[in-house]
C-alpha cells in the first residue's frame, strides 16, 4: 500500500465514523479542537492529521488509533445515510404488522366468544 492509498483510506474511516455518530464537520472540528477547514482537507485526502489528532479522532469516535488506519469491511461508506432513510419506512411496516396480528387475534377472540355463546344456548 502507498502512503496515498493510505491517506485515502484513513480520510474515508474518518469521514465514515463521522457520518455513524451523525455529526457534522463542525461538530468534529470542535470536539477535536481544529478548523473546519482543516478537517475538511483531512477527510478530502489533502492533508494527514498529526498523531495528537490522531489520537484526539480515536477517543472522540470510541475506536483505537490503528482502527482509524485499516480498511473497514463491516459497512459500506453510506450505510448511515441510507439506514436513516429507511428507519421511518421499517417503523411503518411494524407498526402496520403489529395492527394486523392484534386485528386477527381479536377476531380469533370474538369468534371463540360467539362459539361459546352458541354451545350454552345449545345446552339450554
Amino acid at each position: 500500500m502507498t502512503e496515498r492509498e493510505l491517506l485515502r483510506l484513513f480520510s474515508k474511516n474518518i469521514k465514515n465514523y463521522r457520518v455513524r455518530h451523525n455529526w457534522s464537520q463542525a461538530e468534529l472540528a470542535e470536539l477535536i479542537n481544529v478548523s473546519v477547514n482543516f478537517l475538511s482537507d483531512i477527510e478530502n485526502s489533502r492533508k494527514w492529521a498529526s498523531p495528537i489528532t490522531m489520537v484526539k479522532l480515536s477517543n472522540v469516535f470510541g475506536v483505537n488509533v490503528y482502527e482509524l488506519l485499516k480498511p473497514a469491511n463491516d459497512l459500506p461508506d453510506d450505510s448511515g445515510a441510507l439506514l436513516s432513510v429507511y428507519t421511518g419506512d421499517i417503523q411503518k411496516v411494524i407498526f402496520q404488522v403489529i395492527g394486523e396480528v392484534q386485528s386477527v387475534y381479536m377476531e380469533k377472540l370474538v369468534g371463540l366468544g360467539r362459539a361459546a355463546e352458541t354451545k350454552k344456548v345449545e345446552n339450554n
